[in-house]
């Protein structure tokens, strides 16, 4: 198996630096997935062991089975699902959303193997695999200006939710900073982000990561990097209460189709858009934008939910920060085998990795958010059939705050369009299919 691993036509350093970088921009997932989770009663020291073993698990085996650059950990999003929907909202015990997001791991694992998920993924028509790039970059980049304090919710905008920059001088949008970020934390991340720009157009290699250690070190004076008291290098405690807890008396009394239902058709087309997006950034579709070797990175995405539901914490997914590590040069499976072991070794650095702000890592996922826009050049425009899907896809995964959600409008509208215009020849199987349950998921919530 390790034969899959290939460096032809790479610079082994520059692998190594690509999957710092991705490692560097998606560790706060080491933080962040505990506090979660811990809300729906876990035991945080247990889901924070479990998050790096799911994520060095989830990475080793995608770099390994197919050679690309994708690293995998516990999902934003399906971890909020879990516990805030699922447990706090249903009523389900922990234990028994484990063993529904276990479930669900061996059903993408059954579609996989049938090649029902690559269907859907080569089936999907290029404009709109080029439109879920951009309306991924552009995710990236809303969520980067949120961790970097820069953006807020807008007091004027009531119930419409939207968003205003943040101004220092008005107290209404100040305390409207998100939790942790403060006048100081933003500097921060705005130094961090001129450094990375400033080093991107040098055409400095390393650019982004240089950006993250810079902004660190500069958050020291400012009192928004804190180093940890105590010995640098522990292990987190508390495994042995999340390992196989999975309770499936419990799933199979609480119901399982709605529940499992929705864990699959979430971490599907998150799982989807990941790997079309980042794999477009990297140059890695074939002419027919297709994704070679999709079916062991589907098979990587399906053991690794598996896995990490058995380890104790929520879906194992492609993340959308391995485009830091494209962005760097990362081509090969060597910098997802690098994000593995960057995320072993956090069990034993969980302090230092924890003094690492999120206002360091922000400028990262903001400039990539440049770097994905450009595979809009691709979509024709003057055929209104292909631009509108894939301006539905592109607005509404930043707007709505989900990549799943995009995917649908975009899909809904290309299969409405072709419809409308009697090029109903011109869909496919898949493309017909995934309309059809769209549209009994969107009646069914």
């Amino acid at each position: 198996m390790l034969s899959k691993l290939s460096l032809a036509g790479a610079d082994p350093r520059q692998e190594v630096r690509a999957g710092v970088t991705t490692f560097m921009t998606m560790a706060y997932i080491i933080a962040v997935n505990p506090q979660i989770l811990g809300d729906a009663g876990m035991p945080r020291d247990g889901v924070m062991a479990a998050t790096c073993l799911a994520a060095a698990f989830g990475s080793l085996l995608m770099g390994v089975l197919t050679n690309f650059p994708f690293a995998l950990a516990p999902g934003m999003g399906l971890n909020a699902y879990f516990a805030y929907t699922v447990v706090l909202g249903l009523g389900l015990s922990w234990q028994g959303a484990l063993a529904a997001v276990f479930v669900s791991g061996v059903l993408f694992l059954l579609l996989t193997i049938t090649r029902a998920r690559q269907a859907i993924v080569n089936g999907i028509p290029l404009s709109l695999k080029c439109a879920i790039s951009v309306g991924i970059g552009l995710f990236i980049a809303l969520i980067g200006l949120e961790k970097a304090g820069l953006i807020v919710p807008s007091p004027a905008t009531g119930s419409l939710g939207l968003v205003t920059p943040a101004h220092f001088t008005t107290p209404e949008l100040t305390r409207l900073l998100p939790p942790g970020t403060s006048p100081a934390s933003i500097c921060v991340a705005l130094i961090g982000l001129v450094l990375s720009a400033g080093l991107i157009v040098r055409r400095v290699r390393g650019a982004l990561l240089w950006g993250i250690i810079g902004a660190t070190v500069a958050g020291v004076p400012l009192g928004v990097v804190t180093w940890p008291g105590g010995p640098p290098v522990s292990l987190p405690s508390g495994l042995g209460r999340t390992f196989m807890a999975m309770d499936f008396h419990a799933l199979l009394g609480f119901g399982l189709v709605s529940v499992i239902f929705t864990f699959t058709f979430v971490d599907l087309f998150d799982a989807v858009g990941t790997l079309v997006g980042v794999a477009n950034k990297a140059g890695m579709l074939d002419a027919q934008g297709r994704l070679p070797r999709v079916t062991r990175a589907l098979v990587a995405d399906s053991l690794a939910t598996a896995a990490g539901a058995a380890l104790g914490t929520s879906t194992t997914t492609a993340y959308i920060e391995s485009a830091t590590g494209v962005a760097e040069g990362g081509r090969t499976g060597w910098t997802a085998v690098t994000v593995a072991v960057l995320f072993l070794a956090a069990l034993f650095c969980a302090p230092l990795v924890n003094a690492v702000p999120a206002a360091a890592t922000a400028p990262a996922l903001i400039l990539v958010g440049v770097f994905m826009i450009e595979p809009v050049t691709r979509i024709d425009f003057g055929d209104f059939a292909e631009a509108i899907p894939a301006f539905c896809a592109m607005v509404i995964m930043p707007l709505a705050f989900s990549i799943a959600e995009g995917i649908v409008f975009g899909v809904l509208s290309y299969t409405l369009l072709r419809l409308l215009s009697g090029r109903w020849r011109d869909l496919s199987l898949t493309m017909a299919l995934l309309s059809a349950l769209f549209l009994v998921h969107l009646a069914w919530r």
